[in-house]
């Protein structure tokens, strides 16, 4: 394997999903969150729609992120099935993270199917994932249902769509091994 393969191989097999719990209170420089975005825009893209659209939620923003999200829950749960730690959980995960990025997709459904374009977005959100490992960032996708009522507070389109929040921070996460079955399970050659 040349040197190239190795890094990627290693990155790739080292990315998991960091949650805000670990995150410590250590600000990402702009340019590594500007690093971090910009690998998104080579994600594979069919006519090259480039759906991909992200608003970065820092700073104070991320508060009344947390506060929508919190409001959003109250509105929608029934009483019955309201539990006060998940609404609290909203506000202390907001905070705990450094940025937060709202993963939306612009559809161009008069060029190519939806799920066309959701694979892309897919895929660019891997690219992130993998440069923040890379930048030994933390970061974690989250898709909670509430992000369906994000439209007005994300300022979308009418062709727009959130398909979630991309958390990032420093950690003190200890590595921690794949869980994965052998590949040999999941493929089948065909070859005649």
């Amino acid at each position: 394997m040349n040197e190239k393969a190795k890094i990627l191989s290693e990155i790739i097999k080292s990315r998991r999903s960091v949650f805000p719990e670990s995150y410590i209170q250590k600000e990402i420089p702009r340019e590594l969150i500007d690093e971090i975005l910009e690998s998104a825009n080579y994600a594979p893209t069919h006519k090259l729609t480039q759906p991909w659209r992200f608003k970065v939620i820092a700073n104070g923003a991320k508060a009344k992120l947390g506060a929508e999200l919190g409001k959003i829950y109250q509105q929608t749960v029934p009483a019955d099935k309201f539990l006060q730690k998940k609404f609290d959980s909203f506000a202390q995960k907001t905070t705990q993270a450094d940025v937060i990025i709202a993963i939306c997709i612009q559809f161009n459904e008069d060029k190519l199917p939806a799920w066309e374009e959701i694979a892309a977005v897919a895929c660019a959100v891997q690219n992130m994932a993998l440069t923040a490992e890379a930048l030994h960032i933390g970061a974690y996708w989250s898709s909670p249902p509430l992000i369906a009522h994000l439209d007005n507070f994300l300022g979308l389109a009418e062709n727009e769509k959130c398909y979630g929040l991309f958390y990032m921070g420093y950690h003190n996460a200890q590595p921690r091994a794949a869980n994965r079955t052998p590949m040999s399970e999941k493929v089948q050659w065909v070859e005649s």
